[in-house]
């Protein structure tokens, strides 16, 4: 009993921190019982889905071109943007698309009913030559690539898929060498958590036998 109690406060903890949300429970609720059986299934899903993108991808992470996080936003998959475009383009390279087709894979055999989210991110350096206006729309385009090949190529639902471009704004290093530029130039695509956001001021408010919503 006391072991059943510990992996279900534990799983609603690291469902917590992936969400990034507020969920409120009250002792003997059925709706939270369920609720917090459905947050385990996704916790589980989750890490399977990442052990096995980490068996696929073995190689691509040794080589730094892939990394794999579990992160408040979900499950997240960067691939570098040189191993993705060439230099201020948006037309995914030859050499990148087996690393796309295995994520594919993934998302369409581990994870089918989650949502997938693909964010584009480039360094600071202004744009010059290419056409692009800004290294929003360069990176908006890179997104939308990635979103195309998935759709198009793999078969993805695109109900599924959404993408937004972020320029220079989201950092993971900083620009001011060659190889933080490198880190910033970069795709990721986001497996999201499929959890219910609660309001908590509206769920205080709740009379005991109301279900949240």
């Amino acid at each position: 009993m006391k072991n059943a109690l510990l992996r279900t406060t534990l799983v609603f903890c690291v469902s917590f921190v992936l969400a990034g949300c507020t969920v409120i429970f009250q002792k003997g609720r059925r709706s939270d019982v369920e609720k917090i059986e459905q947050l385990s299934q996704q916790v589980d899903e989750l890490s399977q889905a990442q052990r096995t993108l980490e068996d696929r991808l073995a190689q691509e992470i040794k080589d730094n071109q892939v990394k794999l996080e579990m992160a408040e936003k979900g499950l997240v998959i960067t691939v570098v943007g040189d191993l993705l475009f060439d230099s201020g383009k948006a037309n995914i390279r030859s050499e990148a698309k087996p690393v796309l087709d295995k994520v594919a894979r993934v998302l369409n055999e581990n994870v089918p009913e989650y949502s997938v989210g693909i964010e584009g991110h480039t360094d600071n350096v202004p744009i010059k030559l290419s056409g692009w206006k800004s290294n929003w729309e360069l990176s908006t385009a890179r997104a939308l690539s990635v979103l195309h090949y998935l759709e198009k190529e793999k078969d993805v639902d695109p109900s599924r898929l959404s993408a937004i471009g972020y320029g220079e704004y989201r950092t993971v290093a900083s620009n001011d060498t060659k190889s933080g530029r490198q880190q910033n130039r970069r795709v990721e695509i986001v497996i999201i958590p499929k959890v219910t956001k609660v309001n908590e001021a509206k769920s205080s408010l709740q009379e005991p036998g109301e279900n949240l919503k």
